[in-house]
């Protein structure tokens, strides 16, 4: 079999186990094994000691179980409900009322986790039962959860952006930067959408006439407030300089745990189950990494990444045709890959074509994740479609139509990225002095 029939054969593997419902990280490894096993036989297999280790002894890496650990912990403490209480008290007269709490909630908890499945699931679990006890539109606010969790992926710290550090040697911190404006616009466009909505149709979000006094919105804020330090103190250490994620993370751990003391309801038995749980979540992410590092081996050992970059430079596509054919790509992935299999598959090869095309490494990477975002509320296997409506018990068609607004809103905030590359870049210019 000769090398274009062998890697043709490789992806049609790949797409295969895939459709068939094997997961990632096993779909990924067995085609990388078996093309290095046809590239170079039984001596190509010999590297596979040192490209294992390679793979996993990376500092980086280091912080994303410290992050899902420290989300475990609020979660499983009761914060996580403390602090959407405290928000639905506090935007009960805005138009949308929960569905604002929602999205606000969201990226509160999305600015801890790191998680886009972490943050619909927590806040889904503890909105979804108000919001249908108060008659709100089952649609609506199926979407806003299933979108406002997909925060988790762009607003930093972001699970998705330091794999993408990984393989690409790319300053995490300088990613985190970037994903603030491009996080909080998103997440006040969909704020905006939801009042807009509320205001053109009432019945979707009835208001709420309760009294807010001076006494339930101090409460409110005290709710919020120590769950808004412990954001502060992680993510400006981070930006400060004074700590690297993982040194943050590791400290933001031991601050969740006094929090979930003094503000929350954590047991030892509790901080078990955490730490059960959290293993569990991490063990199947860095599965992932390591399965795509194996299949970036035998890629490169291959030469397949040179291959790709010459026939796409052969192309002489323009930059936008080439962001074109990305937005192709990913909207294709995003539909039978979840997040983090988008990031491992696709960054190795693409990559390397940045420099030709003088895109901005760091930009990229927030491109990546914003299609990420997208992916996870795109059908048949949008991750987040399927949390909500396994929360919800409802239909999966509500989610789904629930999402579009969103989804259009996503596609709006690309648009913009790609013309004012700046709304990425600008901030960690200004931080980092360059």
């Amino acid at each position: 079999m000769g090398g274009d029939y062998q890697i043709v054969f490789i992806f049609i593997l790949f797409i295969g186990l895939l459709g068939v419902g094997m997961s990632v990280p096993f779909a990924i490894l067995l085609p990388g094994v078996l093309y290095l096993y046809l590239q170079g036989g039984v001596g190509a297999l010999h590297g596979l000691g040192l490209a294992s280790w390679g793979s996993m002894d990376s500092y980086t890496l280091t912080a994303i179980p410290l992050f899902v650990l420290m989300a475990e912990m609020l979660q499983t403490s009761g914060l996580g409900r403390r602090v959407y209480g405290g928000l639905s008290c506090l935007v009960r007269r805005v138009p949308g009322g929960l569905l604002q709490t929602n999205i606000a909630g969201c990226a509160m908890f999305a600015a801890m986790s790191g998680s886009s499945i972490a943050t619909a699931a927590s806040i889904g679990q503890v909105a979804l039962p108000q919001l249908r006890s108060r008659n709100y539109d089952p649609r609506m606010a199926s979407g806003t959860l299933a979108a406002g969790g997909t925060l988790g992926v762009l607003l930093p710290p972001s699970i998705a952006m330091i794999v993408y550090a990984t393989f690409t040697e790319t300053s995490v911190v300088k990613l985190f930067i970037a994903g603030v404006a491009p996080g909080l616009l998103l997440t006040l466009m969909f704020m905006v959408y939801i009042a807009i909505a509320a205001l053109m149709r009432p019945e979707i979000a009835p208001p709420d006439r309760g009294e807010l006094t001076l006494h339930m919105a101090m409460r409110a804020v005290g709710d919020i407030l120590p769950f808004m330090a412990l954001i502060v103190a992680v993510l400006g250490a981070i930006y400060a300089g004074i700590a690297t994620p993982t040194e943050a993370a590791a400290a933001g751990c031991i601050f969740a745990v006094v929090l979930a003391r003094l503000f929350g309801k954590l047991t030892w038995r509790d901080f078990v189950g955490c730490l059960k749980r959290s293993t569990l979540v991490v063990s199947n992410i860095l599965f992932i990494t390591y399965a795509a590092f194996i299949f970036a081996y035998a890629m490169s050992f291959a030469g397949v990444g040179e291959e790709i970059t010459k026939f796409i430079i052969g192309l002489n596509l323009s930059k936008l045709e080439f962001f074109i054919a990305l937005l192709v790509l990913f909207t294709a992935l995003g539909a039978v890959v979840e997040s983090l299999g988008m990031v491992v598959i696709t960054v190795p090869l693409l990559y390397p074509m940045l420099a030709s095309y003088g895109i901005d490494p760091v930009w990229f990477g927030i491109i990546v994740v914003l299609f990420i975002e997208m992916g996870q509320i795109t059908p048949p296997i949008g991750i987040n479609l399927f949390v909500i409506q396994s929360i919800s018990r409802g239909k999966l068609s509500d989610v789904v139509l629930g999402t579009v607004p969103f989804h259009l809103l996503m596609f709006l905030l690309l648009l913009l990225l790609v013309i004012w590359p700046e709304l990425a870049l600008w901030l960690p210019g200004q931080i980092t002095g360059k």
